[in-house]
C-alpha cells in the first residue's frame, strides 16, 4: 500500500457528493450494509462510534462526508483519515470505492487525525514533543520535523526505533534516565511553545543561521541549539552501551521504513522514537547556513564516543575530551554566542574567482601540469607484512607512488629495475596507525584479493611525509591521483589533525594549573578512561592538550570534533548479522558511506571490502529475503539478513548511492521519486 500516501486535503475540497451518495430507505437492501467507524477526537477529547449504511460503489470521500454529516459537530475535520487497522493502512485515494480497497462489513475503521504528537529524541538528548504526520511516509515525515527545527539535508537523517530489551533495561536504571526524562512541547503550527509563528515564513538570523528572534516562540533555551551537560561520570557508567557487535547489529535494525508510514509501522501517538543522523556523509556543511545541523552532529558524535560506541585510542580520547571542555567554556561564556565571526563560504564568489582566474590565464601552467603529468611521491619508508610467518621486524625500502599503485624497491639505485611488489590501491582501505606523542606515523592498508584482504603496514619517519602518504593514499583508493585538486587540502586537513592530537605542551610552556579546571574532568571521557587515571592526572593531560585548540572559535571547534570523528576507523559503519550464501555461519556486514564491509564474526577481522561505486546492479528476492549485488569484473555477492528484515539493509545501500547523487550545482529540492526507487526494492 506504499502508492496510498497521498494527503487528503480536507473534507471541504470534495466534489458534491450528498445527492448521490447518501443512502435512503429505498437503497436498503442486500446491496448495503452496515459499516462500523470509530471517530478519534483531539488529544484528551472522549472518542465516538458509529455504524454507516454503506455500498460498495461509496468512495473513501462519500463515507468521511457520511461521517460528517452524522457526527454533527462544529469542528475542523481536514486532518483526518480513514485508517484500516486490520489491514495496517490509510485509505488516502478519496476517489477509490470501498470495494477497490476490499472494505466489507467486518471492517473496523477509524476515522482518525493523521497528525498526531510523537516524542521525538534528538541527538543531543533533548526530547521534544511535536505532531508529525502518521499518514505520510518516514521521509516526508523526516523532511517535515527538520524543516521546523532548521536542519537542513533532511535526507541525511531518519528515525530510529529502540530495541524492547533495550527499552527494558533503561526502565529499570531510573536514576540515569531522570537526566533525559524531560518532554519539551513543540507545535510546528505555531502555539505557546511553537518554533514558528502561524502567519510568518521562518526567517533566519544571516550570521548564525538560526531562527530569527521575531518568529521564536521558545521560552527560555532553545532545546535544538543547546547542548546536553555532560554527565557525572557514575551516571554516565549506568548508560547503556552497546559493548558487542551484536548489541550494536540490534540497535541498527531498528531504523524505520523510509517508504512507509508511522502508523504502517506500529507506532503509536506519544511513542518515542530517536531522530539520529543515518547516513554518515554529511553534504555542503556550511558554519553560516547550519548552526543546528552541526550542533546536532557534533552532539551525536560526542554521546558515540562517551558511550564507546566507536573506538578510539587514548591519545584520540584525550582530544576529544579537550574539544568538549574548550566547548563547554566557550558555550557557558556571559558573551552572545553568534558565528558571525565564522568565515562566510561564498560559492558563487569563489566559482566567479576561479573563472576569472582561468580567463586571465593565471596559472595556466599549472593547470596544464595537473592535466598531463601526474605526480608522484618518491621515499624512504618502512615496511611489514604480519600474514607471512615471519617475526622480522619493519624494512626499509625505496617507495614510489605513481597514479594510484605503490611499487617499493630494495633501495633507490634499484628504481629503474622491476619493482619487489606493486600495491594496486583502488578500493583498498586506509588506516590510520598513529601516535603522536610516541611519534609513531603508521599506515595500515587493506587491500581486496581473491581469498581476502592482504594486509600491509607502512610506517612514516615524520608527520609530513605521513600526511603526504596518507592522502596519496586516500585519494587512490577511490581511484583518484595526487593530480586532483583535493591532494593538497588533504594534506593540510591530515597536518592540521596530527598538530591537534599532540599532547606534548609547548617548548617553555608552564605546566598546567590544574585548580583552573572549573568542570570534573571525568565528565569528558569514556567510562574505561575515567577508569584508568586519577582525576588530577586526567586534568592535567586534558589542559595540556587544550593548548593547541584553545584559539578556536564555538563552531570551529564543532567543526573539528566532527573532522576527528569522522576520521576514525571505524566511523559511520553500521553492523548487520547475515549469511552469505553457500555459507553455514553467521556473518558480520558492515555498511559505510562508502563500501561494504564483510567481516568475520567469531575474531572481528575484516575478510574483504567491496565499494558502492563499482556496484552494476542489486535486487531483492522477497519470497526467500535474500539480497544480491552485483559488481564490476563479474563479481557478485548474496546473503540474507539474520538480525533484521533485509528491507533495513537494501535501504542502506541504495540510500548512500542515491546521496551519492547530490552536488553543489542542484538546489535543495530532493528526487524523492528517484529515492523511493533506489530504496524500495518493490516498486
Amino acid at each position: 500500500m506504499k502508492r496510498l500516501m497521498r494527503r487528503w486535503s480536507g473534507i471541504h475540497h470534495l466534489p458534491e457528493l450528498s445527492g448521490r451518495n447518501m443512502a435512503t430507505a429505498a437503497e436498503y437492501g442486500h446491496n448495503s450494509w452496515e459499516l462500523s467507524v470509530q471517530v478519534d477526537q483531539r488529544e484528551g477529547d472522549e472518542g465516538m462510534k458509529f455504524k454507516l449504511r454503506v455500498k460498495g460503489d461509496l468512495h473513501v470521500g462519500g463515507l468521511m462526508l457520511k461521517l460528517v454529516e452524522k457526527i454533527k459537530a462544529p469542528q475542523d475535520w481536514s486532518d483526518h483519515a480513514i485508517w484500516w487497522e486490520k489491514r495496517s493502512c490509510w485509505l488516502l485515494k478519496t476517489h477509490w470505492t470501498l470495494d477497490k480497497y476490499g472494505v466489507q462489513a467486518d471492517a473496523d475503521l477509524r476515522y482518525t487525525p493523521q497528525h498526531k504528537p510523537l516524542c521525538i529524541q534528538l541527538p543531543n538528548m533533548k526530547t521534544i514533543r511535536l505532531p508529525v504526520s502518521f499518514s505520510c511516509v518516514v521521509f516526508k515525515a523526516v523532511a517535515e520535523i527538520c524543516k521546523a527545527l532548521n536542519i537542513r539535508r533532511s535526507e541525511e537523517l531518519s528515525l530510529l526505533k529502540l530495541p524492547d530489551d533495550q527499552k527494558k533495561k533503561k526502565k529499570k536504571d531510573k536514576g540515569p534516565e531522570s537526566v533525559f526524562d524531560e518532554i519539551l512541547n513543540m507545535d510546528m503550527a505555531g502555539g505557546a511553545l511553537g518554533l514558528y509563528s502561524k502567519t510568518m515564513t521562518p526567517t533566519y538570523d544571516p550570521d548564525s543561521g538560526s531562527p530569527a528572534s521575531s518568529t521564536s516562540l521558545w521560552f527560555g533555551e532553545n532545546p535544538v541549539t543547546a547542548c546536553q551537560p555532560n554527565l557525572p561520570q557514575e551516571e554516565l557508567a549506568k548508560l547503556f552501551k552497546p559493548l558487542t557487535m551484536e548489541d550494536k547489529a540490534a540497535i541498527n535494525a531498528g531504523w524505520l521504513d523510509s517508504s512507509r508510514s508511522l502508523m504502517e509501522q506500529g507506532i503509536q501517538e506519544n511513542d518515542r522514537l530517536l531522530l539520529r543522523f543515518k547516513y554518515h556523509c554529511f553534504f555542503d556543511l556550511n558554519p553560516k547556513y547550519d548552526a543546528v545541523r552541526i550542533t546536532q552532529l557534533y552532539e551525536q558524535a560526542r554521546w558515540a564516543i562517551l558511550l564507546e560506541e566507536i573506538d578510539c585510542t587514548e591519545e584520540e580520547m584525550l582530544m576529544f575530551a579537550s574539544l568538549q571542555y574548550h566547548i563547554c567554556k566557550l558555550t557557558l561564556s556571559t558573551e552572545p554566542l553568534t558565528n558571525s565571526n565564522e568565515p562566510e563560504i561564498d560559492e558563487v564568489e569563489a566559482a566567479l574567482s576561479n573563472l576569472e582566474s582561468t580567463l586571465e590565464g593565471r596559472n595556466a601552467d599549472k593547470i596544464l601540469e595537473d592535466i598531463t603529468d601526474i605526480p608522484k611521491l618518491e621515499d624512504t619508508l618502512k615496511l611489514f607484512r604480519p600474514k607471512r610467518l615471519t617475526l622480522k621486524p619493519y624494512k626499509e625500502y625505496w617507495f614510489v607512488f605513481r597514479d594510484t599503485t605503490i611499487s617499493y624497491y630494495k633501495n633507490k639505485e634499484s628504481a629503474n629495475k622491476e619493482p619487489i611488489e606493486q600495491l594496486h590501491l583502488r578500493g583498498c582501505e586506509v588506516i590510520p596507525d598513529v601516535n603522536v606523542t610516541e611519534k609513531k606515523f603508521g599506515l595500515k592498508l587493506l587491500m581486496p584479493a581473491a581469498d581476502g584482504m592482504n594486509e600491509v603496514y607502512i610506517r612514516c619517519d615524520n608527520e609530513t611525509q605521513y600526511a603526504k602518504w596518507k592522502a596519496a593514499c586516500i585519494l587512490a583508493s577511490k581511484g583518484k591521483t595526487m593530480a586532483y585538486s583535493s591532494y593538497r587540502t588533504e594534506v593540510k586537513n591530515i597536518q592540521s589533525f596530527l598538530q591537534m592530537k599532540s599532547l606534548a605542551p609547548p617548548p617553555g610552556q608552564a605546566a598546567p594549573d590544574v585548580e583552573s579546571m572549573e568542570m570534573k574532568a571525568e565528565c569528558f571521557v569514556s567510562p574505561r578512561y575515567a577508569r584508568k587515571y586519577k582525576t588530577k592526572q586526567l586534568t592535567t593531560r586534558i589542559l595540556e592538550a587544550l593548548h593547541n585548540i584553545s584559539q578556536l572559535s564555538l563552531m570551529e571547534a564543532k567543526m573539528r570534533f566532527i573532522q576527528a570523528w569522522q576520521s576514525l576507523p571505524e566511523f559511520g559503519i553500521k553492523y548487520y548479522i547475515v549469511r552469505f550464501r553457500g555459507s553455514k555461519k553467521d556473518e558480520l556486514l558492515g555498511i559505510s558511506y562508502n563500501r561494504l564491509i564483510r567481516i568475520d564474526m567469531s575474531t572481528g577481522l575484516l575478510v574483504t571490502t567491496w565499494r558502492f561505486s563499482n556496484i552494476k546492479q542489486w535486487n531483492v528476492n522477497w519470497e526467500i529475503k535474500q539480497v544480491t549485488i552485483e559488481f564490476d569484473q563479474s563479481v557478485s555477492i548474496a546473503f540474507s539478513c539474520q538480525s533484521c528484515d533485509c528491507k533495513v539493509v537494501h535501504e542502506y545501500i541504495g540510500g548512500y548511492i542515491f546521496l551519492s547523487t547530490r552536488s553543489k550545482d542542484q538546489n535543495e529540492t530532493l528526487d524523492e521519486e528517484l529515492f523511493h526507487k533506489l530504496t524500495g526494492g518493490q516498486d
